[in-house]
């Protein structure tokens, strides 16, 4: 099979942005670390408030119908 050339020019366009590595860590140890710094009301957790947190859609779901419930 013949190999197809390309022509580079400068950047891929197509190439991602580096973006920061993901981790994973258990919900209940997650849970009690954040618990803990709500309680302590600390600093580091404002500074954090606006960043977007991954989750599988039936936890969010869960969370969401939990909130619900709480409200009402």
């Amino acid at each position: 099979m013949r190999q197809r050339l390309r022509l580079f020019i400068g950047e891929d366009e197509q190439s991602e942005p580096d973006l920061a590595p993901e981790v994973s860590i258990r919900l209940d140890e997650l849970a009690r670390i954040l618990s803990d710094a709500e309680l302590c009301d600390r600093t580091w957790l404002r500074d954090f408030s606006d960043e977007k947190v991954k989750l599988p859609a039936d936890l969010y779901e869960l969370m969401m119908v939990y909130k619900e419930m709480r409200s009402a």
